[in-house]
């Protein structure tokens, strides 16, 4: 099979990094990465890729076959771009006889079916397109999961406050200087994290009442969350086995960001962290019936764990459940 990312970011570049350490487990012949921009300060990073058996393509450089006949020569495409590009791409992708499925990141909203491990597995099998949610989305919908039934059966309502990275390590675009509150977009739901998390347990046929809002602070490592659970009858008795029940959702004693997002520079597969959401132990805040706390969420890990696994879905790999619990065996851990 012969695969296409697009994008060169930090979602492309550790997404085909994964690509290519499990090629032969996923069965992939052909692995072309798409760098809009090439030229001489990127190219040892090009370089790099190109040894390890990527091939390379692009938009408009001569010296490397084009983006738009690649398109057609292969079988999914990873959209890895962000800002509407996967949007516009999707009206070319649609002509693709060629192509068995692509899939696009939280941004590109509208892109397809939204998705994330864990949530509607059943619902993007053997579908054409999907929209990997955003990390941030991935977190809040992995919370409620984990403590409220996988069809949120005993949720009664819940709010969340993000608490935002600015930017990645290696950019300075979008950094600020303090912090900075989002904008609601809904009047009832908040900012497109709530909104998202709600239209992505439709896709099950579950209500989710749920608010959420949104500030950005002067890091560059992870997202972390604030949430406040209300359950309908009571809290669950064994928080603790809930959490160990759901392989995506993690824990730590640690409080401080940059001791967690460290750990996650060590011992991490390109130095990222995977799982849905880091759960801070010990600091639940709990009464009758409702549950308070603070988690990490990994900037982007999650979101590429949550893509290959749609890749594997909608293709029909017949070995995607096996797959995926080693990738889950490989990059997740309980407790960091």
């Amino acid at each position: 099979m012969k695969v296409l990312v697009n994008g060169g970011g930090n979602i492309g570049t550790t997404l085909v990094n994964l690509l290519l350490f499990y090629k032969n487990e996923i069965g992939l012949d052909e692995i072309y990465w798409c760098k809009r921009t090439i030229n001489a300060w990127n190219q040892q990073e090009l370089s790099l890729l190109e040894e390890k058996g990527v091939r390379l393509c692009s938009i408009d450089n001569p010296d490397y076959p084009r983006f738009k006949e690649v398109m057609r020569e292969v079988d999914y495409i990873f959209e890895a771009t962000a800002n509407g590009v996967g949007l516009k791409n999707w009206e070319r992708y649609q002509q693709l006889s060629n192509l068995k499925g692509a899939s696009a990141q939280g941004s590109e909203k509208g892109f397809g079916i939204p998705f994330m491990s864990g949530i509607n597995e059943e619902k993007i099998q053997g579908q054409k397109f999907v929209n990997v949610v955003s990390c941030n989305t991935h977190g809040s919908a992995a919370i409620l999961s984990t403590f409220c039934g996988n069809r949120l059966e005993h949720l009664a309502e819940a709010d969340f406050v993000v608490v935002r990275r600015s930017e990645d390590l290696g950019n300075h675009q979008r950094l600020v200087s303090g912090n900075v509150v989002a904008r609601h977009l809904d009047a009832t739901i908040g900012t497109h994290h709530g909104i998202d998390v709600i239209d992505m347990f439709k896709t099950i046929g579950v209500d989710c009442n749920l608010t959420s809002s949104d500030i950005t602070t002067p890091s560059q490592l992870t997202h972390s969350v604030r949430f406040n659970i209300q359950f309908k009858n009571g809290i669950p008795k064994n928080i603790d086995a809930l959490i160990v029940n759901n392989p995506f959702m993690a824990t730590t004693n640690k409080f401080d960001s940059n001791v967690v997002f460290e750990l996650g520079r060590r011992y991490g597969f390109q130095g990222r962290l995977y799982s849905h959401a880091i759960l801070v132990k010990s600091n639940f805040l709990v009464t009758e019936n409702s549950i308070k706390g603070w988690a990490f969420v990994p900037q982007e890990g999650n979101s590429i764990l949550s893509t290959i696994n749609a890749f594997l879905l909608q293709t029909s790999h017949p070995n995607s459940v096996d797959i995926m619990q080693h990738l889950k065996a490989d990059l997740l851990r309980e407790e960091w």
